[in-house]
């Protein structure tokens, strides 16, 4: 088998293209093209791009059961305007990737954070599904909660702020 051949049906290697993920924000990268075999990804991000793959509204990560219907498209300008606000507040956690934010780890257990829970630089404060991996995301900062800006099970945008910190 020759160097770049890949066998067919094999997926992508999540933690590398996390990784990637991760040097497109680091370098400024708003768009990569990768292609293996007869499979080729297109990934962008930032808020002026068009995202190529919708997200769609999917279960709590503990309910795999019922198909959902796709989630409905944002409003160009929404991650834009929301930022906006956001920066005028206080500061503020972002989504770190594009996906589904989920308030708790699953149906039947309390929110990870709510308005007033103190939280530190390591508290996980919400879990973003992005293509199947559940991403837990710390506050990165030490304050307390004073609003949460998305909804569970709602699709949130590279950058999105989620919730708003008073710190103190």
């Amino acid at each position: 088998m020759a160097k770049n051949e890949v066998p067919k049906g094999e997926p992508f290697d999540l933690e590398k293209l996390q990784t990637l993920f991760e040097m497109m924000e680091k370098h400024g990268l708003t768009e990569v093209n990768l292609k293996r075999g007869d499979e080729t990804w297109k990934l962008r991000r930032g808020p002026q791009e068009t995202i190529s793959m919708v997200p769609t509204a999917m279960p709590h990560p503990a309910q795999h059961q019922q198909p959902v219907a796709p989630a409905p498209p944002a409003a160009p300008a929404a991650p834009q305007e929301a930022a906006a606000l956001a920066a005028e507040s206080g500061p503020v956690i972002k989504s770190p990737t594009v996906g589904t934010f989920y308030a708790s780890p699953s149906p039947d257990d309390p929110p990870f954070v709510s308005v007033g829970s103190k939280v530190g630089a390591d508290t996980i404060v919400c879990i973003v599904e992005a293509m199947k991996v559940f991403n837990q995301i710390p506050a990165e900062m030490n304050g307390t909660i004073s609003e949460i800006l998305v909804k569970d099970g709602e699709a949130v945008e590279f950058g999105q702020p989620l919730f708003r910190i008073t710190q103190g």
